[in-house]
Order: structure tokens, then C-alpha cells, then sequence
């Protein structure tokens, strides 16, 4: 199966969640991430605000902003397929683009790739061994190629699978977080 068809199949699947189940579930991801040495030890998290049926972040974002972490949100520049982030102080900075996508406005101030210690990578489907499928623009593989921090995805049960096309630009992330339990990647 194409990424296409698998993208439009896993998201279909997705939605199917129902509103009381995907809030538990998603809880049950964000006490495995707050768990985390690394989430403890991070003061700049690069995060995205979800859309559903991904994995809620909004209640991510608000504990940083509890523990005084300060939040990179990124803003896709489509013609260059580029993502700069930016610093994020209240969910009134978000502005709806492209895709429905809620990014940051230009407005705030821009936070460097190496200032983000810990990065929230987005996708529809995971490998167990870091390898994903993300939502189709490459944005996150292109930015991967240089950042050096430590990188999770977060997943629904649903989300993981033996196989994924890969290709050789692929990366795959560091940590997968589910519904109570984390796999450290080597």
C-alpha cells in the first residue's frame, strides 16, 4: 500500500474514536510523557497544537506552561516547506492556516532549532523502532536532518504497525510514548 492510501486509512480509523475514549487515552499519554527524565530535565519544548484525532496536546502545552517551560509551536512556510517556531504564551497567538493547521502568528518571537531540547514530532503511523508516517509534507524530515535534541512521538495503540515504506531521508525519533508505556529507541 502507497503512503497515500495508508495515511488516508489510518486517519479514517482515527476518527472513529470516540470523544470520552480519546481523552482518557490521550491522558494515559501524557502521564507516560511527564513521567520522562528527559521531559523533566527540558526547558523548551517544540510541540504542535493537535487536531483531532491525533493525540491531544493542548493539555501538553499547558503543563509547560505550569512548569515554566517555555513553548515552540512551528509555523510551515509552504513554498520552501520549511518550519520556523515560535514562542508561544497563550493559545490566542494561534491563527487557523493552511489545512486547518492552528500555528503561531509571525508576530511572536522565533526560537532557534538548537534552543529546543525536546521535540514532539507529529505522524499517523509509527514503527516500533521510531520510523513514522507523517501527514504528507515533509516538513518534520526536512527539520530532523538537523536538529540534534531528543525527539518522541506520541500514539494511540491504533497508530503502530510492523511496516512502513521507508525511505532514505526518513528518520525516525527517539522515544515512543503510548498509552502507558515508553519505548526508548537505540
Amino acid at each position: 500500500m502507497n503512503k497515500k492510501q495508508l495515511r488516508r486509512d489510518k486517519q479514517q480509523q482515527l476518527l472513529s474514536i470516540s470523544e470520552e475514549s480519546y481523552n482518557k487515552r490521550s491522558c494515559r499519554i501524557h502521564e507516560s510523557l511527564f513521567s520522562l527524565k528527559q521531559w523533566q530535565d527540558s526547558s523548551t519544548i517544540g510541540i504542535t497544537v493537535s487536531r483531532f484525532p491525533e493525540v491531544d496536546t493542548r493539555r501538553i502545552i499547558e503543563r509547560c506552561w505550569e512548569e515554566k517551560k517555555k513553548v515552540a509551536v512551528p509555523r510551515c512556510i509552504p513554498k520552501s516547506r520549511q518550519m520556523i517556531f515560535y514562542e508561544l504564551t497563550s493559545f490566542g497567538q494561534l491563527e487557523e492556516t493552511f489545512f486547518g493547521l492552528l500555528e503561531p502568528t509571525t508576530t511572536l518571537t522565533p526560537v532557534l532549532s538548537q534552543d529546543i531540547d525536546f521535540l514532539v514530532v507529529p505522524g499517523l503511523l509509527y514503527e516500533r523502532n521510531g520510523y513514522r508516517l507523517g501527514f504528507g509534507g515533509g516538513y518534520y524530515d526536512r527539520f530532523l536532518e538537523k536538529y540534534e535534541g531528543k525527539t518522541v512521538s506520541l500514539c494511540f495503540e491504533e497508530q503502530l504497525t510492523d511496516h512502513l515504506p521507508i525511505e532514505h531521508y526518513d528518520l525516525p525519533v527517539k522515544t515512543l510514548i503510548g498509552e502507558g508505556w515508553v519505548k526508548e529507541i537505540v
